[in-house]
């Protein structure tokens, strides 16, 4: 039985192998063609997107896989405008300001230094004028602009503004030689917004730095506000040096967005420029009546609350302005608002500690100094009517205040 079964087992085996060797080549061949449809397949989806991207265009600051983005380098724009471009769109358009300041010396003569600042041509309304820096011009004499060809013409001041560190010049160069550049609001700029300033630095006139707005809403003081307060104020990381002032702070269109008007001293890149906002407002009364009269005037002097001043006088608002000084006369005494009683150093200075503190102006919070400042420059006018929201004594309340037109500047740390 044992022999009949060895004998039998080769006579099957024929048919298993044929049965393997089918299946087995079913397969590779169900394999090869899978591969070949998924080569085709895989290859479609590559065509189709193509032609859906040349149907629907793409926004490519949305798009984490745009070829554009990709290929973007520092120096290019997302519309493909070089900055290499722009410069050569705007340069002719910013010059070199140049007059010649005096002074006494100590034997009483007078002395005279040069001053070098930048500017931008601009039309008002058909009026070729040239935007500068108070600061520049004041007091100078013999006043002349240089244009990026060189050639140099006399300028006349038409009017100023301290308060704004603004100036508008005329000048006697021909018409070819003025190239208005454009001025556009400054009220939708963001922090970290990139920003282009060409001007002149120590005279090297048609230099061009870049950098982003690094703050808003700032304030400073200049010597020729004695104290008073200029607001809202672009903070920008692009270098600025002395010769800068007057010149043009720019977006990545081209278009004025400020005019750069300071640098603070041992800063790493820190500068400040005026917005444009406050041009588009004085430019008109500064070229045609010579000044502008419509700074709001408060009449106070403040410091900044901080939790330690809070300590110090027993309240829970650590944010907002301290009055320490009312001026006699004024909107905030009129409105009997409360200065400072009590003199008190905290962290080293010598406060007066007491008065009523601003956390509000028509609502919106005052956080400080700054925020003071830039509310009344951006979103009043003199003889207007505003509710302060103060704290008194622990007690908050609300004051009505008609806002006066702020005087020559004779105090410091005034609003």
């Amino acid at each position: 039985m044992q022999g009949d079964k060895t004998t039998e087992n080769p006579t099957q085996k024929p048919k298993k192998t044929k049965l393997a060797i089918f299946i087995a080549t079913i397969l590779i061949v169900a394999t090869l063609t899978a591969g070949v449809a998924g080569y085709y397949i895989g290859h479609l989806p590559t065509s189709t997107n193509n032609s859906q991207q040349n149907q629907t265009p793409t926004n490519p600051s949305t798009s984490t896989t745009s070829p554009a983005s990709a290929d973007q380098t520092d120096d290019t724009l997302p519309d493909n405008t070089s900055l290499s471009q722009i410069y050569k769109q705007v340069s002719p358009s910013v010059l070199v300001v140049q007059d010649f300041q005096p002074s006494t010396d100590i034997f009483n003569q007078v002395e005279y230094s040069q001053v070098l600042g930048s500017g931008f041509t601009y039309d008002l309304n058909g009026q070729d004028i040239i935007v500068t820096n108070y600061h520049v011009i004041d007091g100078g004499v013999n006043i002349t602009v240089t244009f990026q060809d060189g050639n140099t013409y006399t300028a006349k001041v038409l009017g100023s503004d301290p308060y704004s560190d603004l100036a508008v010049l005329s000048t006697n160069a021909p018409q070819s030689e003025l190239v208005p550049l454009t001025v556009t609001s400054s009220s939708s700029l963001q922090v970290g917004d990139p920003v282009i300033a060409i001007g002149s630095p120590y005279g090297l006139s048609g230099s061009m730095t870049t950098g982003i707005i690094s703050a808003l809403g700032r304030t400073i003081t200049e010597d020729t506000t004695n104290g008073y307060a200029i607001a809202d104020i672009i903070q920008t990381s692009a270098a600025i040096n002395p010769g800068n002032s007057g010149g043009p702070l720019l977006n990545y269109q081209g278009q004025v967005i400020g005019i750069t008007t300071a640098v603070v001293d041992n800063s790493q890149g820190l500068g400040f420029a005026i917005p444009s906002g406050t041009i588009l407002k004085e430019v008109q009364d500064l070229a045609t009546t010579g000044t502008y009269t419509q700074h709001s005037y408060l009449g106070i002097s403040s410091v900044d609350m901080t939790y330690d001043i809070a300590n110090q006088m027993g309240v829970t608002v650590t944010y907002g302005v301290l009055i320490q000084q009312v001026t006699g006369g004024g909107p905030a005494a009129n409105a009997g608002l409360k200065a400072g009683t009590t003199q008190a150093t905290i962290d080293g200075n010598t406060l007066t500690t007491g008065g009523d503190i601003i956390i509000a102006i028509n609502n919106s919070r005052i956080r400080n100094g700054d925020d003071l400042s830039t509310y009344l420059e951006e979103y009043t006018l003199p003889g207007q009517t505003i509710s302060l929201t103060i704290v008194r004594n622990n007690q908050t309340m609300n004051i009505s205040v008609v806002l006066g037109t702020r005087p020559a500047p004779t105090s410091t740390g005034a609003s």
